[in-house]
């Protein structure tokens, strides 16, 4: 089934009549793309909002909850996991302690640092927040067969090697 032309076809089109020499493939698969994380970033805000988080607290709960044996993580842990710098760490789990989503106690084998772990509200908000996302990213992928996202999988994580390894 033929596929309606889009905007992105139409910028590839206007770049083929300037550079018909050049081969627009990889425009054409970053463009969508671009457009399809702008479309993502938007349906994880609003499942986060619906649990009442912002994106940086989900990051920091979800952590946490699938954080292995007891569930809790240091703050430097933390940091690593979510990519942030260590120093904001520190902030947003002072926020999210003052909202009661989160605890902090003494580290049993580390004077120097806290195990922070995710409270009940924290949980139910976080596992909210997942269930909403999980929705609605299925419902943008409603158009894909099984067999088509495996092969966006595969592709994408290519992609992303390929991205990480600097080629």
């Amino acid at each position: 089934m033929a596929q309606a032309d889009d905007d992105v076809d139409a910028i590839i089109d206007a770049w083929a009549e300037i550079l018909p020499d050049l081969d627009l493939t990889p425009l054409d698969v970053m463009s969508r793309l671009r457009r399809v994380a702008i479309d993502l970033h938007r349906a994880r805000e609003a499942a986060f909002a619906a649990a009442g988080l912002r994106v940086w607290e989900f990051d920091i709960l979800s952590a946490l909850r699938k954080a292995p044996g007891d569930g809790s993580m240091t703050p430097s842990e933390l940091a690593k996991t979510t990519r942030t710098a260590t120093g904001t760490i520190t902030y947003r789990l002072d926020r999210l302690a003052a909202r009661g989503l989160v605890s902090r106690t003494e580290h049993p084998d580390d004077q120097r640092s806290r195990l922070v772990a995710v409270l009940p509200e924290g949980r139910q908000r976080v596992e909210a927040a997942m269930r909403t996302l999980v929705g609605a990213e299925s419902e943008m992928l409603s158009g894909l067969s099984r067999d088509q996202m495996a092969t966006v999988i595969a592709s994408l994580r290519i992609i992303a090697a390929t991205a990480a390894s600097g080629h």
